[in-house]
């Protein structure tokens, strides 16, 4: 399973892929909120209400066709979710009354013909990620980092799921130690800095806390295959050693620009146009 979050007018809606089945899930909650234009919780009730109403008019199948997947919450913790192929989200969507819900069928037939495409040439994945990036208004400098740190990430993943790092709870764990170690920050805390929810937090960093991420995570391996680290014990230790050699550097960094990695920065819209505002003003004074 492959979770991302897919983008519906700057709306995310959390998804999951299941490469065996070539199936991609959606968050039914976050759909809906879209849909009823309103927050997660008002949605998640809107859910319930919807789901009971549609057993009572004997239409339970595109309640039953929906499957149960842990997913990441607000708080940066996976919970399970009702998530909903094409097809059943496709009927539940006709089922509310709104009118994003015609946007919305057509954004999710969408998404699965860009999948069967990017199955016959996976840069094309690439390149929608690029265009998810360039709409949060990154520059062309940094996506090539986060690309690049992508790629490292994905060689130390590759590392811990050959090396008896089997479960979800476990990468976490293993990730969480590397990003403390360097930044002094657990995952969740820095996205609390940053002021992020559910949002992806490397989609948020700037340049250099990308670099000392990755530098993290590449030092991580290396130290792993130098000890041949196996199983999660072995792997803790070296997740230990690999963020502090990222530590050392980016204390050494900040000592020498005065410039601090780790920053309350990030690239939300709100944020964006508040510091637009803030500069337009200046320019009237």
């Amino acid at each position: 399973m492959q979770n991302e979050i897919k983008l519906f007018e700057q709306k995310k809606i959390r998804s999951v892929y299941d490469e065996e089945k070539d199936v991609w899930y959606f968050s039914v909650v976050d759909v809906i909120a879209i849909l009823i234009e309103k927050d997660y919780q008002s949605a998640r009730k809107y859910w319930n209400k919807l789901s009971e109403r549609l057993r009572k008019e004997g239409a339970s199948e595109s309640v039953t066709n929906c499957h149960q997947l842990k997913l990441e919450a607000s708080d940066g913790k996976k919970y399970l979710t009702a998530v909903a192929d094409a097809e059943t989200m496709l009927r539940l969507v006709q089922s509310v009354p709104s009118p994003k819900a015609e946007p919305i069928k057509q954004w999710l037939a969408r998404v699965g013909y860009e999948r069967m495409k990017e199955t016959a040439d996976p840069s094309l994945s690439i390149d929608r990620a690029r265009e998810n990036w360039q709409k949060l208004g990154h520059s062309d400098k940094w996506i090539q980092q986060r690309m690049m740190g992508q790629e490292t990430r994905n060689k130390l993943t590759d590392y811990w799921k050959d090396h008896e790092i089997t479960k979800d709870e476990e990468y976490a764990i293993l990730t969480n130690i590397i990003h403390q170690e360097w930044s002094g920050l657990s995952v969740k805390e820095h996205k609390q800095l940053k002021g992020l929810k559910s949002q992806n937090l490397r989609d948020h960093m700037s340049e250099a806390e990308l670099i000392f991420t990755a530098l993290a995570e590449l030092s991580t391996r290396q130290v792993a295959e130098n000890i041949n680290a196996t199983g999660m014990k072995e792997n803790k230790e070296a997740a230990h050693r690999g963020g502090n050699v990222a530590k050392i550097a980016k204390e050494k960094f900040e000592d020498e620009t005065g410039q601090k990695v780790v920053t309350g920065e990030n690239y939300l819209p709100s944020t964006k146009r508040k510091k637009k505002l803030t500069t337009d003003n200046k320019n009237k004074d």
